[in-house]
């Protein structure tokens, strides 16, 4: 059993989640401890209104909303009884046995599991303290229950859960299901256990899975506001159905939430580079004959390769995704040997670039910077062209010599 315990800033929030579970026909309230009625005979506003009442007592408290969520193995099946005996016996080991709460049945998940919903303020306005409740009094009270009841240990069913979701995390088809549960499905899968340390790292992690994560155009509202938006993606990687805000999402991945986890993971993803460059360079001992090859020898290491081109089909970048230490890398931060360019020389790939095209960009480029003027003379184009060349000429270089450096001319004296 897993055992997660969340602290909201509010109580509607949680109880909210909870209940529009029930409204979607995801979830059922099977079970109110310290109510005046059964489970099935409060409607919303008595369920409200008795932590409420509770917290009026304690407005200096700044947390006084606890959420848990209990979690058991994918092919444990444990009736509603079984359930909610769990539930009270936790909720007895932890400290909150005389606290009103409410327990949810989901079934929105691969996996068997409950939510717990309550507050810490007591009936005399004095709170519970939760500093440390997880390692501490959960950890003991999972413990005990997982022995108790012969359920499936927290360390067995976290191994099972990273086994499904490396392997068996179904793509998003657009209309198969509801949008926003089959995203939140992907990113509770990747968020917290994939090391990205950018949003298009994240990205060619979600796309795996039909999923972008998307900030908007740059001079769009979403952009300007620091927004972000999570859509699907058909086979061909365009955008279908309507975005899901981040912040709508219960967990709340939003773009302050992935910025915190970039910093974090470009410190932690690099003590995994070295396994990674162990597995291409052991693939390349033995020269690919394509892309595509390669493409697969990596596959079966468990290693999938991003091709980044542009609307021309030209390869600019290669970005590896190591499902065995869930790291994303962009081949040229690994080495230079590990870039598009190098990889595409060792698997004897020679990209040609449609020189006519480049020519008629570059006129067209000139003709932006330079643009048609009635006013001017052919010749005054022509001088204008020329200037232009020479100032972007790429080619050219020149030996600037410090003028302390410089050989001196020794004067000659002049003959008396």
């Amino acid at each position: 059993m897993v055992a997660k315990i969340t602290v909201p800033n509010s109580i509607k929030r949680a109880f909210n989640y909870n209940e529009q579970k029930m409204k979607e026909g995801k979830a059922v309230c099977m079970y109110a401890h310290n109510f005046l009625k059964e489970a099935d005979q409060l409607n919303f506003y008595e369920k409200l209104s008795r932590f409420e009442e509770l917290i009026a007592l304690n407005k200096r408290a700044s947390t006084n909303t606890v959420h848990i969520s209990l979690n058991f193995g994918l092919n444990e099946k444990l009736a509603k009884e079984k359930l909610v005996e769990i539930a009270s016996v936790y909720m007895s080991k932890i400290g909150f046995g005389e606290q009103p709460y409410l327990v949810y049945q989901h079934n929105d998940a691969g996996h068997p599991h409950i939510h717990i919903v309550t507050t810490n303020i007591q009936k005399d306005g004095k709170r519970i303290s939760i500093h440390n409740i997880g390692r501490n009094e959960s950890a003991k009270a999972r413990r005990e229950i997982e022995i108790a009841y012969k359920i499936v240990k927290a360390e067995d069913q976290k191994k099972q859960s990273d086994e499904i979701k490396q392997i068996h995390t179904q793509k998003v088809v657009y209309g198969k299901s509801a949008t926003k549960r089959a995203i939140t499905n992907v990113l509770d899968a990747v968020l917290p256990h994939y090391k990205y340390a950018s949003l298009a790292e994240l990205n060619a992690v979600l796309k795996l899975y039909n999923v972008v994560a998307d900030r908007g155009r740059e001079d769009g509202i979403i952009f300007r506001k620091n927004g972000l938006v999570y859509r699907v993606l058909d086979e061909k990687g365009n955008k279908v159905g309507v975005p899901i805000k981040a912040s709508s999402i219960y967990s709340k991945p939003i773009l302050a939430y992935l910025e915190k986890k970039f910093s974090e993971n470009e410190v932690v993803k690099h003590e995994y580079k070295k396994s990674l460059k162990t597995s291409i360079d052991w693939i390349m001992v033995k020269p690919q004959k394509n892309l595509q090859a390669f493409k697969e020898a990596l596959q079966k290491e468990k290693i999938s390769l991003i091709v980044r081109q542009n609307d021309k089909g030209i390869i600019y970048g290669l970005t590896y995704i190591d499902h065995n230490t869930k790291s994303v890398f962009n081949g040229s931060d690994i080495g230079k040997e590990y870039s598009a360019k190098a990889i595409l020389e060792k698997c004897g790939i020679t990209q040609t670039v449609n020189i006519e095209k480049t020519k008629q960009e570059k006129q067209r480029h000139r003709k932006e910077i330079i643009p048609d003027d009635p006013g001017k003379s052919t010749d005054q184009k022509q001088d204008l062209s020329k200037l232009l060349d020479e100032v972007i000429k790429p080619t050219e270089s020149y030996n600037y010599i410090p003028y302390d450096l410089r050989k001196q001319k020794r004067r000659k004296r002049n003959s008396q």
